[in-house]
This record gives C-alpha cells, structure tokens and sequence, in this order.
C-alpha cells in the first residue's frame, strides 16, 4: 500500500510532458500542404503567411502543392500525414464537407481525420470572360453559347458554381463545356492562352486583366458588389438565384495533433494575419474576407457546412444517388 502514493505522485510528475512538449515545438521545419496549385489565390496568400509566421512560431515553414481532384488530393496528403504538428495544410472548405459527397472511393473522412485549426477567409469569387468573346453580360453570353454550340469551355472552382453553369446550360439552351479544375493559377492560364476562355475564380487572380481590360467580369457572388470591381454586378442583381456555398480558405492539421500544438499554432496564425497591413495587401486587396475564429468556434462551422454542402449536392442535380 504505501508504493501507491508514489505511484500517483509520478503520474502527477509526468502529465505535463506534453505542455513542455509544445513549449519546445518546433524543433524541425514545418510543412505546409497546400491543396491548389502554385500561383493560385490561396498559394499565394499561404506563401505570404508563411513568411510572417516563422519569426512567430520560431521555426522554419515551407509549402508543398498537393493540387487536383477539387483539393481531395491536398486533404488526403494531410490526413495520412504523421500528427506531431510538423505538418499542417491549407484547405478549401469543400474538401471538408462536398467531396466526401460525391466520391464515393475516397478512402478517408475528412472530418474524422482531419482536424481544424482556424478558417482563414471567405472570398469573393468572379464570373470571367476573356475579352476576345466581345460579351458583357451574362445573357450576351448565353446568346453566344446558343448561336455557336460545342465551341467553349468553362472552369470552375466548385461544385455549387459547376451547378450555376449546369443550369445555365439548361436554361439558355447552350453548352458550355466543363474543363476540370485544378486551381486559380491553371484557370487564369487556360483564359489567358484562350483554351478556357470562362471561368468562375477568385478575383484576386484576375485583378489585372479586368483592369486592364483582357477579361470581362460578368458577375461576382456574395450578397454585394466587390469595392475591388464595384461596376461587376452580383449574379443576384441578374436574376441569377442558384443556392451556392460560399468559396473559404482553412488551415488545417491531421487529426491525433496535440491540441497544445493547435492552439498554438492557431494564436500564432491569428496574430500574424490579424496585423492590420498584412490584412489590407494579402486579403482586403485580394477579395478577401478574415475570419480567423478559435479551433472550437472553426469546428462547430464545419458541422454547418456540412448541413449546408448536402443541400448543395442535392440541388445541383448531378449526383442523384445523394439523397
């Protein structure tokens, strides 16, 4: 009887190693896994926080693109990867709760296997068109679409702005082809040398040439107008109603990551991103939106998301084994 008390005086002693082993993390480089390709919006925005974030968290930070299959390629490299907090990722928000949906062959749960550590941003996405289609609206589109069938093809960034275009294929009467997507940065390629000459994409990725008149903004989602391009009308302004989820940004962390490590990787990105100058030239000025809430506050959204991608699926028409 008497070795009990010591017994309990070493579990005591011991309990704290894994706060001690946070205080000491990191001690290796982290990896940063980002799920769209280089030149993207997100790549870019993760590449300038990364920079931020090293003298922050005091280690060294570097990014991996994990691109394809609608971001399911970057959140399967992130949920096989080892949760010692040395890997973390960037992710769009419907790799969580849309793709599980519709592939039926993924072979892991991205809410199970991985974890959340802050939603970065929302972001105000564009309806596009290069120049040379001599188009400015949505229903000039359609009247080309219909008067020329089978000649142009589209990209788009998810399943809600796929179903946009599905029903506006359907509506007008014309078919624009889908070229699958693999990120902003391939999409304003594709618009650029003409093979993809519609896209629906960040509007930071193609600032410049709506400026400068290369491509045509023919409408923005979200409830308002972007103060970036206040003269693009929303899609509702148009009459167009298509119940579409609002496109975000999340770091992420494999699931089994200590939650010591979470929290202070989530502080460390909070305080990086929520500077007022880092905010107005990577996210204000990029159409984006801040959210930065807690890992609490980030998985009880994921749950609503979740709510919410089901009825997206369900509405798009184009899986109907989702029920």
């Amino acid at each position: 009887m008497r070795q009990w008390p010591l017994a309990l005086t070493l579990v005591v002693l011991l309990a704290p190693a894994p706060a001690a082993a946070a205080d000491e993390y990191p001690s290796n480089p982290i990896r940063v896994i980002a799920s769209q390709s280089p030149g993207g919006l997100s790549d870019i925005f993760i590449r300038a926080l990364v920079i931020g974030l090293a003298p922050v968290v005091g280690g060294t930070l570097f990014v991996e693109n994990h691109s394809g299959a609608d971001g399911s390629i970057g959140a399967k490299a992130c949920a096989d990867a080892k949760p010692d907090g040395y890997t973390i990722c960037i992710l769009n928000g419907e790799s969580m709760v849309i793709n599980p949906l519709i592939y039926k062959n993924m072979s892991f749960d991205p809410l199970k296997d991985i974890v959340p550590v802050t939603r970065l941003f929302y972001l105000t996405q564009v309806f596009a068109v290069t120049a040379d289609l001599h188009v400015k609206t949505l229903k000039e589109l359609a009247a080309l679409g219909k008067a020329k069938p089978k000649t142009f093809t589209y990209t788009a960034p998810s399943l809600s702005k796929v179903a946009f275009m599905e029903k506006f294929n359907k509506d007008n009467d014309t078919d624009f082809v889908r070229v699958p997507f693999k990120g902003g940065g391939d999409a304003t390629t594709g618009m650029l040398n003409g093979t993809t000459p519609i896209s629906v994409l960040g509007i930071a990725n193609v600032l410049q040439f709506l400026r400068n008149g290369r491509f045509v903004g023919l409408a923005v989602d979200g409830d308002n107008r972007s103060p970036l391009m206040p003269d693009i009308p929303t899609f509702k302004e148009q009459g167009f109603n298509v119940h579409t989820m609002v496109a975000s940004f999340a770091i992420h962390a494999p699931a089994g990551t200590p939650a010591p490590i979470i929290d202070k990787l989530n502080k460390a990105i909070v305080q990086v991103a929520s500077k007022p100058e880092f905010q107005e030239k990577y996210m204000i000025q990029r159409g984006l939106v801040p959210v930065l809430n807690t890992p609490e506050q980030f998985a009880k959204q994921l749950q609503i998301d979740k709510v919410e991608g089901h009825d997206v699926v369900v509405g798009s028409g184009l899986y109907p084994d989702v029920k």
